[in-house]
């Protein structure tokens, strides 16, 4: 391939709009074509692709993202690395807006999403345990407290299908299983890297308490508009950590059990 890239993130133009080498590339895969072009910007001598998960319109609700697609399109390109930066609900009081939590769990709660490469006739199996990178997590965390963000560096999070929010019910009954975050993408995401070998790790951006934290009745019930106000008054914070993060990635790392099936 023509181009090649070493890091991904799925993330909007707002991450590189500034940059002056952006180049845009059109991949097609055997799993349709991703959400957007792909951007490919060298960064600190390594070269970042960037791809915006819900498309450059945000067109592409949360339960229709072309998420086989996305993930072999970095594949394709040569990406050994992503970052998954979400935005995110609070199921715990501690866990405030404006937060990042680097998850280290996730709960799936989807239906009917394609979540595997392997439909048949090949059929693997892979362990999903730890399902994020750990050394990709550390950097994340690092990246964050040395920026002087509020970093919380372990969290489940639980994704429900969408693009509704939860009902009291549900956000009640996540709350009461010790969960931490809620969020309506991260599965098959971070599932499908895994199968590629890929490392990956999520920043969840706290941008709300869900509807039924327990003991806070006064919390006004979630809305879109609150949601991506929140997410955009952090998004500054949020690029600054991104950037950190790719400062300090070593790419000659190696043994990584990511990319063990």
């Amino acid at each position: 391939m023509e181009f090649s890239a070493d890091i991904g993130i799925f993330g909007g133009s707002g991450f590189y709009s500034f940059l002056d080498n952006v180049r845009d590339v059109e991949i097609q895969t055997p799993y349709g074509n991703p959400s957007s072009k792909i951007s490919i910007a060298s960064i600190d001598g390594k070269k970042v692709a960037f791809l915006p998960r819900h498309g450059a319109e945000h067109q592409y609700p949360p339960h229709m993202v072309p998420y086989r697609a996305n993930l072999f399109a970095m594949k394709m390109l040569g990406v050994r690395k992503i970052i998954g930066p979400t935005a995110s609900g609070s199921l715990q009081p501690e866990i405030r807006p404006g937060d990042f939590v680097i998850t280290d769990q996730f709960v799936d709660r989807t239906s009917g999403r394609k979540d595997t490469f392997f439909d048949g006739p090949e059929t693997r199996h892979f362990s999903v345990a730890h399902p994020y990178c750990p050394t990709l997590r550390k950097t994340a965390a690092d990246a964050g407290k040395s920026l002087g963000i509020t970093i919380h560096e372990h969290g489940t999070v639980v994704v429900i299908q969408g693009p509704r929010f939860s009902t009291v019910a549900e956000s009640r009954w996540f709350s009461r299983m010790g969960w931490e975050v809620v969020n309506m993408t991260q599965y098959p995401e971070c599932y499908l890297a895994r199968e590629l070998g890929i490392c990956y790790a999520n920043i969840a951006l706290i941008t709300d308490f869900d509807a039924g934290l327990e003991g806070r009745d006064d919390i006004p019930p979630v809305t879109q508009d609150a949601v991506y106000k929140v997410f955009k008054e952090n998004n500054e914070k949020l690029k600054r950590m991104l950037f950190e993060m790719i400062r300090r990635i070593d790419l000659s790392e190696t043994g990584c059990r990511c990319n063990i099936g």
